[in-house]
């Protein structure tokens, strides 16, 4: 048996030294939610652990209750230096993102396989570019990266034609991974059209982190089709998973690469006819005057029909939705906020945006 540390999110140079003591074998870890006016948060963990357990991380739990997933040492080496082989070679790392959750545990254990200080920004208070530009100004390595989720790029996005600084900073990076859920593909396309090398990565707890790489897997990694959703093998995977794990990712290969279509349980029925939610979110993210947007499935005399929670100008209309996808694509209610509900890690929280369409 090995001894599990637990380390609150909010101590991230605690999270730091934690990965180096259990990649080297000396213990194994557990990030948990962050302290509250230094008052530890209650959760019930093992004093000790099995001896092929190194990192315990939850996952994001958008879609209903997070889960605890148990990785490997061996897991996380594979996919931390896969990851650096890829993005080609060693660098300083910019954590933007809590380490709580596997996308940004895996920026503290990269920077410990590189052997390099990571810049650390505060992740327990809402990313602004003022602090990632402040954060990576501190960057010093001759090559220099950093992971973001789709929400903070496209507020990047967002200020980069009105901030000449801003974008100069963005070239210095010589990739920005993101991943953790699907992103406004034109907007990236615009990035990279301006020289910024925008690394789209899929993955989940379950396989150490991103193991595919724009549509490419990682040395090691295995990607297969079975009955449309994707199987992952090779020795990313997480404790318990044997030789293959089978998401609940649609996708197919296309021209030799992985083309990730949407969550299956995020495709409802309306009229007969089906229709990807994410696909909704994709096609209302290219609307003029819309920032964010989480669709939703409401029960309808259809069955199922679209429901569509939003941030941006209040004189948005989502009509435009049918002919870009099908008439079964008319919301059938739209509700603005200030603020897309986000969970911890970043991504939108699905269960919360049900909620306030419900209400």
């Amino acid at each position: 048996m090995k001894k599990l540390r637990v380390c609150p999110a909010n101590d991230t140079f605690g999270a730091l030294n934690l990965m180096l003591e259990l990649l080297e074998g000396n213990c194994a870890g557990y990030i948990s939610p962050p302290e509250v006016n230094g008052i530890p948060p209650q959760i019930a963990v093992p004093a000790e652990v099995a001896d092929d357990v190194g990192l315990i991380v939850e996952s994001s739990g958008s879609t209903g209750t997070p889960k605890r997933i148990e990785l490997s040492v061996e897991a996380l080496r594979h996919s931390g230096l896969a990851a650096i082989e890829r993005l080609g070679g060693p660098g300083q790392w910019l954590l933007a993102l809590t380490p709580q959750f596997i996308a940004g545990a895996n920026v503290l254990i990269r920077s410990v396989l590189s052997d390099t200080q990571p810049v650390i920004m505060n992740t327990q208070v809402p990313f602004t570019t003022e602090a990632f530009v402040r954060g990576a100004s501190l960057l010093e390595g001759e090559r220099r990266y950093t992971s973001l989720v789709p929400a903070q790029l496209q507020r990047i996005a967002a200020e980069v034609d009105s901030d000449a600084f801003l974008f100069s900073t963005l070239r210095k990076f010589d990739a920005i991974l993101v991943g953790g859920q699907a992103s406004d593909f034109s907007l990236v396309e615009g990035l990279r059209a301006r020289g910024l090398n925008i690394v789209l990565s899929y993955g989940m707890a379950e396989t150490a982190g991103g193991c595919v790489y724009d549509g490419l897997p990682l040395s090691g990694v295995g990607i297969e089709i079975i009955d449309g959703k994707i199987a992952v093998s090779g020795p990313v995977l997480a404790n318990g998973f044997g030789t293959s794990y089978l998401s609940n990712d649609l996708g197919e290969m296309v021209d030799g690469k992985l083309h990730v279509i949407g969550r299956a349980d995020r495709v409802i029925v309306s009229g007969g006819l089906k229709v990807s939610l994410e696909r909704v979110e994709e096609a209302a993210l290219e609307i003029a005057g819309v920032d964010g947007v989480v669709a939703c499935a409401l029960e309808s005399e259809w069955g199922e029909s679209v429901g569509i929670v939003y941030s941006g100008s209040p004189e948005v209309s989502f009509a435009q939705l049918s002919e870009a996808i099908s008439p079964a694509a008319k919301p059938k209610r739209v509700l603005r906020v200030d603020e897309i509900p986000r969970l911890p890690s970043g991504k939108p929280d699905l269960v919360a945006s049900a909620e306030l369409l419900a209400d």
